[in-house]
């Protein structure tokens, strides 16, 4: 697809958008340790998705089964998600109180860009948990949620 700043680029519409993304939520992604689908599947606004990330090897996360929130409202994929982690989990890019994940902590959110996915998200979030900065902060005993 050109950039959006190509006048004959096409734009492709919202729901088709995330038409595709949810085919390839359900088809899995990679090696199965990140998934997508949505809430509740009479939502015809398609905007309240869940997200599962299980932790990288050689962490503190290895293992661990994390479950985050995603929600696309009207403005999506021009505008990213909001993302919320409902596991505890203790990241540099992680409210502490609440589990949002914070834009300007987060550079896929902070930089956004149309054609990012909310498979780019997960896969993105589970590189930040093995980074030198992530991969041994003490944890919440597994199992615990905001």
């Amino acid at each position: 697809m050109a950039s959006s700043g190509d006048p004959s680029a096409v734009v492709v519409p919202r729901n088709f958008r995330l038409l595709e993304e949810l085919e390839r939520g359900e088809k899995g992604i990679g090696d199965g340790s990140v998934s997508y689908g949505m809430d509740d599947a009479d939502d015809i606004y398609m905007r309240s998705w869940t997200g599962t990330i299980i932790g990288p090897h050689n962490t503190v996360h290895e293992g661990r089964i994390y479950q985050l929130k995603l929600f696309c409202d009207k403005d999506y994929p021009d505008r990213p998600p909001t993302v919320k982690f409902h596991s505890r989990i203790n990241m540099t890019c992680v409210n502490p109180e609440n589990g949002l994940v914070d834009q300007r902590k987060f550079n896929l959110l902070s930089n956004w860009r149309r054609e990012y996915t909310m498979e780019s998200i997960l896969t993105q979030l589970k590189k930040e948990m093995a980074a030198s900065y992530n991969r041994k902060l003490v944890q919440s005993p597994e199992g615990t949620f905001f």
